[in-house]
């Protein structure tokens, strides 16, 4: 599975972590800030655009608190995003409302927390069925 990442220096050191635990756990990583952007809402964007362009591709934006990349990120038409603090939203926004971009905050999660929403978000896999009624509303807004 390819997992498109990025971040503003806030969350950088957050995603480097999740990038090399993506890594060793045998993920395509495309890293969209090898440098911190400038500010969340570039990283992000480039994220989206990467998710926009490939249906197998989910992505990871860091920042701050992840609520500046979670406002850019629902902007982009079509792009379901959730901002998350624990694993069991992560997996349920990915299997109910096919979330493909989820956002972290650097300043507010450990690494290990961080870990485990990320390892549960790319576990799950979107049930469709009842759901894609919410999903279709959804990817008509923005």
């Amino acid at each position: 599975m390819r997992i498109v990442i990025g971040s503003d220096s806030e969350g950088m050191e957050l995603k480097n972590y999740i990038k090399e635990y993506l890594k060793e756990e045998n993920f395509d990583v495309v890293d969209k800030s090898e440098e911190p952007a400038e500010d969340f809402v570039e990283s992000t964007l480039a994220i989206a655009q990467e998710v926009m362009n490939d249906k197998n591709t989910l992505g990871i934006a860091f920042d701050g608190y992840g609520d500046g990349s979670f406002m850019v990120a629902t902007k982009v038409k079509g792009i379901v995003a959730a901002e998350v603090t624990d694993e069991r939203s992560a997996y349920m926004t990915r299997q109910h409302n096919n979330a493909r971009i989820i956002t972290l905050g650097g300043k507010i999660l450990g690494k290990e927390l961080a870990k485990n929403i990320v390892k549960e978000f790319l576990s799950a896999d979107y049930d469709g069925g009842r759901h894609q009624v919410r999903v279709d509303m959804l990817n008509k807004m923005a």
